[in-house]
């Protein structure tokens, strides 16, 4: 737990606290001051990020410029991508030679590297609308 927390769960353990000593007659009087210390930390927080969202905001127009962009291409869809290829390269490969001979075979081998080139190349941008779509919110942290 972070120091704030601790704040908070020592406050509730001496409303807690005050309550069993004061009894029943205050409770709605304790609760209303634990809250409202809840939610002093609360708009403490969000003045925080509202802040810190703001003055990022500035750096950038100042600078001129855009926001970070994010890695391009993630392992996981390179890897994939790879592997389908390969995978779907037998049957083309199959199928080449069968119509065309070896010249068959080249070209389609040809376009199996030239696809994955042209994949790794662009560092899977071909996937990049995903990826815009299911972007964090600038207000998480």
């Amino acid at each position: 737990m972070d120091a704030p927390d601790t704040e908070l769960e020592k406050e509730l353990k001496a409303t807690l606290r005050a309550r069993s000593e004061l009894g029943a007659d205050y409770e709605s009087a304790l609760i209303e001051s634990f809250l409202e210390k809840v939610e002093q930390r609360l708009d403490g927080t969000l003045d925080r990020r509202v802040r810190r969202h703001l003055a990022e905001q500035q750096i950038r127009a100042v600078r001129g410029s855009r926001a970070p962009e994010q890695p391009l291409g993630h392992f996981g869809e390179r890897f994939g991508f790879g592997i389908i290829s390969l995978v779907l390269a037998v049957p083309l490969s199959a199928i080449a030679v069968v119509n065309a001979g070896i010249g068959g075979l080249v070209v389609a081998w040809l376009g199996i590297v030239g696809v994955n080139v042209f994949q790794s190349g662009h560092g899977g941008r071909l996937f990049a609308r995903r990826d815009e779509r299911h972007k964090r919110s600038d207000w998480e942290d």
